[in-house]
């Protein structure tokens, strides 16, 4: 029995499949060769370190349990925070003169090394928060450092907690802001550098109140209306939107939550203490408690550094 002749779009039909097959195939294989990937800063590598950390990310599985390599991962799946996490681990590693077996290790032993049931406050860690903007009094023995997107849901509603956080402890507690733009959200990163623009005039927790409230149109145009009804110098804040050295303080701020552990937004550290419970005042509250119980301890904790 002789099949039915192809018609031209039945043709069309089967190339566009053939094509779409192969560019899965390429997809899938660019891993295993792509010179860069997606969220992983090579730069400032000599080109023996980024072949040694490249060759890593392409041996080493994710520990994410995708079942995949690192830089598999990175392309398959980039908002995965592990595998991003695990790359910035084995670049500084690789960076300071580690080994490849060393920086492996490195990798492991981070945060990113397995999944784990989060205590509610972890062990303190070393967080720089030099240049960041601060709400609260400078000497205040509760330091709160928040990685936030502004496009996240939870972060619009985290603010107001930790405003009433700051309000119930008003000499006791300081807010630091750390930009952490998650790559799922496509406008985060742009009002990130809206933030620090406005940073530059003294006017970073006006827009950041702007940007919660309007977080459903964060267009570079929007931003641009909102700096201009908060007072804002709009020529230099364009300029500044657009600066390298703008983008480089979102990128350092990124990679500042990913040494730390950050794998979503909003994340939250009580004196260099990771915090895995609820934002709440009502939650926090006996958290802080608890911290202000212990001015040693919480002088020592308040591990945020220029």
């Amino acid at each position: 029995m002789n099949s039915p002749p192809l018609t031209g779009r039945s043709i069309a039909v089967v190339l566009v499949i053939l094509c779409c097959l192969g560019a899965s195939l390429l997809f899938a294989q660019d891993w295993k060769s792509a010179d860069s990937l997606p969220g992983v800063d090579l730069a400032g590598l000599s080109p023996s370190q980024k072949t040694a950390v490249l060759k890593i990310l392409r041996e080493q599985d994710c520990s994410c349990g995708c079942g995949m390599k690192m830089a598999q991962c990175r392309i398959v799946d980039p908002k995965c925070t592990y595998s991003r996490g695990l790359a910035t681990v084995i670049v500084d590693a690789i960076k300071s003169g580690k080994s490849e077996s060393d920086a492996i290790a490195a990798g492991s032993a981070s945060h990113y090394g397995h999944v784990q049931q989060p205590r509610l406050l972890e062990d303190p860690i070393l967080i720089p928060t030099g240049g960041s903007p601060v709400l609260g009094q400078q000497n205040a023995p509760i330091t709160l450092v928040e990685f936030s997107d502004f496009q996240c849901p939870y972060c619009a509603a985290a603010a107001p907690e930790l405003e009433a956080v700051l309000k119930a402890y008003p000499t006791q507690a300081k807010l630091v802001f750390k930009q952490f733009p998650l790559e799922m959200h496509s406008r985060a990163a742009l009002a990130a550098a809206a933030a620090i623009a406005a940073q530059r005039q003294g006017k970073f927790w006006a827009m950041h109140d702007a940007m919660f409230s309007a977080r459903d149109n964060l267009s570079r145009d929007n931003l641009i209306s909102l700096a201009q009804k908060n007072g804002l110098d709009l020529k230099r804040f364009q300029e500044d939107l657009d600066s390298t050295e703008v983008q480089e303080a979102v990128t350092r701020d990124v990679q500042d939550g990913d040494r730390a552990g950050v794998t979503g937004t909003p994340t939250l550290f009580i004196n260099g203490q990771h915090y895995n419970g609820p934002i709440e005042l009502d939650t926090l509250k006996p958290v802080i408690d608890a911290e202000l119980k212990h001015p040693a301890a919480a002088a020592q904790g308040n591990v945020a550094k220029p």
